[in-house]
């Protein structure tokens, strides 16, 4: 697409809550664009024989995950006021999806998907394991060298180093520490385009069912363009 077929573009973060934790990242692309539509807002338009509205998005979330941290460019055809536009997608946004902030970037920056860095996840734990136990495989996780691990890639089994992957891995230090009380993680995991940290690949390598737990996404940082 040409320059001269938008002249704005504006970075929205947004929060996922409630029942749009179940929805897939291509449903949340979609929902974006009927809210868009409803919402009237000049959007630009893609090139080619099926015509999408110009749309980036930083990084899918995982199914089940509630945010506090999602972003998506868009990109106008008319120069429109953050502020305004912002009231106005919300009106017609669809539930579980909240617009927390809108601002005005360079039209001609590189994608959001190439400039993440990293993402912060808290992971509420309800049963399992102890406190003391998981700041005991946490220490472990962290001193080792390197966790190999597998995935399916291209329906293909492939090994991979995690702990790279990892960047920064804490339990937090809140309530007053009684049997059965939740425990929070903290996890500061990679998010480039090469180099991604899964939340459920750390819990399954502390020993803990992903499908236990309550996983938040906190922050994603970006390098500043």
């Amino acid at each position: 697409m040409s320059n001269a077929e938008y002249v704005q573009r504006m970075r929205i973060r947004f929060s996922k809550f409630g029942p749009a934790r179940f929805i897939s990242h291509l449903d949340i692309a979609r929902t974006w664009e009927r809210a868009l539509n409803r919402a009237k807002i000049p959007m630009a338009y893609s090139q080619g024989f099926n015509r999408r509205p110009r749309m980036s998005f930083a990084t899918a979330t995982p199914l089940g995950t509630t945010s506090e941290c999602e972003f998506v460019d868009i990109w106008t055809k008319e120069v429109l006021d953050p502020a305004e536009t912002m009231q106005i997608i919300t009106e017609k946004m669809a539930p579980g999806i909240k617009l927390l902030e809108i601002a005005d970037v360079p039209t001609s920056g590189k994608k959001l998907q190439v400039l993440t860095i990293d993402s912060t996840f808290e992971i509420t734990i309800t049963e399992g394991i102890s406190r003391d136990e998981l700041k005991q495989k946490v220490a472990d996780l962290l001193a080792a060298d390197e966790i190999l691990r597998e995935r399916t890639v291209k329906k293909k089994l492939k090994q991979f180093d995690l702990r790279p992957m990892v960047y920064d891995l804490a339990v937090a230090d809140s309530g007053s520490g009684e049997e059965g009380e939740p425990i929070m993680l903290i996890a500061r995991l990679a998010l480039e385009p090469s180099k991604t940290g899964r939340v459920d690949q750390v819990m399954l390598q502390l020993g803990l069912d992903p499908l236990d737990a309550k996983v938040h996404r906190k922050h994603v940082s970006l390098i500043e363009e």
